[in-house]
């Protein structure tokens, strides 16, 4: 039985206009001005100069396996998503699931502070599929915890072997017991507060480290573009750490936050920060032009078929 689906623009954009408000404007200035800061903070201290020099003689070719690799982890990432749907009876194509998320990039890259682009979704699904909301609710929050237990696995892998290691070698066996628990604790939390996703657990525990893996080979294709020579595993650990600064929606897009934790991890190593700036200025860009796509994806409406997903 096919179900029309309503255009997710007309909802995103009635969505919106209900949800402006003083609060939520403060939110936006906020992010910008925090963003703003940072940024500045970063490019009053390092050579603007040779920065745009390093910029400016990047590798295309990497950069364009950059942003196809990069846009393979929002692929995966949305393709997780929609296992925890599957998992609250919420059958959607991946077709749509996908524009779904790139919308939802969308809104969250160029609409700080609004609704974002995981109120979008839940408003969407629960407007458009009669699900509760708390049960929509509970899909997307779970698939960011998952992605952030598979971001912290990731950095500590990096880590370990880093030029941090080597200075901190008291914190060593730490890091070894924190890696050998993430993933116990993970499936503990599951089975405590959400035991309808248990049975999903191992195949999204391996698409959340397989999303973070791509975003790192992307980042380790700007590192080729850029020509760095040395010491790549310490620009990557530095850009999951980076991430994790990200998390918290304090800036627009993360922008700031990755150029700020660069420019002072790579000080600290005594390394040149200019290539690091301009790796998270890079990427950063690519992240945009990725969400971007989700404009091509408002429109037109949809004819979803429940139950025709893909194993």
């Amino acid at each position: 039985m096919n179900r029309r689906i309503k255009n997710p623009t007309s909802s995103g954009k009635s969505l919106k206009k209900r949800n402006i408000s003083p609060k939520k404007l403060l939110r936006t200035v906020l992010q910008i001005g925090i963003s703003v800061i940072a940024l500045y903070i970063v490019l009053t201290k390092t050579d603007t100069e040779k920065l745009l020099e390093v910029i400016s003689s990047a590798n295309p070719w990497y950069l364009v396996l950059a942003f196809v690799t990069f846009n393979i982890s929002k692929i995966l990432n949305a393709i997780r998503l929609n296992r925890f749907f599957r998992a609250i009876g919420l059958e959607l194509t991946h077709l749509y699931n996908l524009q779904l998320y790139y919308v939802g990039m969308f809104y969250n890259m160029f609409l700080p502070g609004g609704i974002g682009g995981d109120g979008y979704k839940i408003y969407i699904l629960k407007k458009n599929h009669s699900m509760k909301m708390i049960n929509v609710f509970n899909a997307v929050f779970w698939d960011r915890i998952a992605g952030i237990f598979a971001l912290l696995f990731l950095t500590l892998i990096l880590l370990l072997p880093s030029t941090f290691a080597s200075m901190h070698s008291q914190y060593i066996p730490a890091a070894w017991g924190i890696l050998a628990a993430t993933y116990p604790l993970s499936w503990g939390l599951t089975r405590l507060f959400y035991r309808k996703f248990s049975g999903i657990f191992t195949i999204t525990a391996i698409e959340s480290v397989l999303i973070q893996a791509a975003q790192t080979v992307s980042t380790l294709f700007i590192l080729m573009a850029l020509s760095l020579p040395s010491h790549h595993i310490d620009y990557l650990a530095i850009f999951l750490v980076s991430t994790v600064a990200t998390v918290l929606p304090i800036t627009v897009g993360g922008a700031g936050a990755r150029e700020i934790t660069f420019f002072y991890a790579l000080n600290y190593l005594n390394l040149d920060p200019n290539t690091g700036v301009a790796l998270s200025l890079i990427f950063f860009a690519i992240s945009a032009i990725s969400a971007l796509l989700g404009m091509l994806f408002q429109s037109p409406s949809l004819n979803e078929k429940k139950g025709d997903v893909l194993s």
